[in-house]
């Protein structure tokens, strides 16, 4: 391998084709390394994706592990046949980074390896092309929900993740040592986000981690995952919460669609565009499941089949898997859930659920400080434990709600994987803290 004689500005993958020839240095991961006569086949790999390089004479003999961090200079040329329609015809390869054997091959379609295996050498399954895309259409998620509540006039909070209490009681709370005394990471931001709405700002989100204590090792959940968290002043009806998150998602999914094909193709994804989504009162949705399917339900709620074979009715009334379930009990949502106008045993709140999986929960809040007073008093709660929550609501709290979206639940089911963690870049659950 030759050395530099002068150091070319570094060019990405896929603008190969735009420096047609002309001197370009790429710098990335070796991809694969094809022989053949006396030439051999480099694809390296950065971010932006994959390109040839063709090595003749010594430099098709150079000694070159997959992984290796390599930088390769030369003149581009088209060719139709290579990757992005260029390749590199090599003058040097310096290896600046050697790799070690590995684990599991990375230049197939697919990661030949379990999951778990995949998670445990989690920085280097992040390289693979698909789960690359995975966390490119994830950050693009991200973006588009952050432009769009900020162009509806919403402000960003950032709020806290060490608290005294949890939002909604029970166990499900990480303890933590605050100085001697017992902390909690926060299971969710919503009494502080509620706050905000009282404290005059009227419209706010946040996009950050929550954390729930819960047992459970399935597909669908996480100890911690990131949560995308609206809540907005002076309305009336969850109906019009509902409203926002169908255009919100609409204008996600675009902005995937506008920012991600390559991605997309990759991966095999054609995106659903939410419009008129149905609204099933969960009293109806278990009526629906027993009469169509046999499937029985637990009280005032839908376990996870039932939540798959709604998506699979609606889906079969032409419409794509997305159902707003409404009316849950009270005895089922938190302490602040606004009880239904109709029905005080009910609430208006909604889930939406997804492709078989709920990725929202959200409502209507009760905004009278004696009538929460009592909420938390009918859940066996102190309210003075609650006290610095409650205390803004005794100076005038405008009619108010909001929903949650959980960022992996919503990229695992956009992109048709059957592991939530498969969206998470480092996921935390009951058995994993590392790496």
């Amino acid at each position: 391998m030759s050395t530099h004689s002068s150091v070319q500005p570094r060019t990405l993958c896929a603008n190969l084709p735009d420096y047609a020839e002309q001197p370009v240095m790429l710098e990335g991961w070796v991809h694969s390394i094809r022989r053949l006569g006396g030439l051999a086949f480099l694809n390296v790999r950065d971010r932006s994706g994959i390109a040839q390089c063709v090595l003749e004479g010594e430099l098709a003999n150079a000694a070159l592990a997959p992984e290796s961090v390599v930088a390769v200079s030369g003149v581009a040329v088209l060719a139709p046949k290579a990757p992005g329609g260029a390749e590199l015809r090599a003058a040097s390869v310096d290896c600046l980074s050697a790799a070690a054997p590995l684990p599991f091959e990375l230049n197939k379609k697919t990661i030949p390896a379990r999951l778990d295996t995949m998670l445990d050498h989690r920085a280097l399954s992040l390289r693979h092309p698909q789960t690359h895309a995975t966390f490119t259409v994830q950050s693009a998620l991200a973006g588009a929900f952050r432009e769009f509540m900020s162009g509806r006039g919403f402000t960003q909070i950032f709020t806290p993740k060490l608290v005294a209490a949890g939002t909604e009681g029970g166990s499900n709370l990480f303890p933590v040592d605050y100085f001697g005394r017992r902390a909690y990471l926060a299971q969710s931001p919503q009494f502080y986000k509620q706050m905000m709405v009282g404290a005059g700002y009227e419209r706010v989100f946040e996009i950050a981690p929550v954390y729930r204590a819960e047992e459970h090792d399935t597909s669908r959940h996480l100890n911690e995952y990131v949560s995308l968290d609206v809540e907005m002043g002076f309305i009336r009806s969850e109906e019009e919460l509902m409203e926002l998150e169908e255009e919100l998602l609409r204008h996600m999914f675009g902005e995937v669609a506008r920012t991600c094909g390559p991605e997309l193709a990759l991966l095999g994804v054609e995106l659903p565009m939410p419009r008129d989504i149905p609204r099933i009162p969960v009293a109806e949705a278990q009526r629906i499941l027993q009469q169509r399917y046999g499937k029985t339900s637990p009280k005032g709620d839908l376990d996870p089949e039932g939540e798959r074979l709604l998506c699979r009715y609606v889906s079969e009334l032409n419409k794509p898997a997305f159902v707003f379930v409404t009316r849950y009990p009270r005895d089922i949502r938190p302490m602040y859930a606004m009880p239904a106008p109709e029905d005080g045993t009910l609430t208006a709140s909604f889930d939406l659920l997804f492709n078989g999986l709920e990725i929202t929960t959200g409502g209507l809040r009760i905004h009278d400080y004696g009538q929460l007073a009592d909420s938390i008093r009918e859940r066996g709660l102190d309210p003075g434990s609650f006290a610095g929550y409650l205390d803004l609501f005794r100076y005038g709290m405008p009619p108010h709600g909001g929903f949650a979206i959980g960022l992996e639940r919503l990229t695992s089911r956009l992109l048709g994987q059957a592991n939530v963690r498969e969206a998470s870049a480092f996921p935390r659950d009951r058995s994993r803290l590392t790496p």
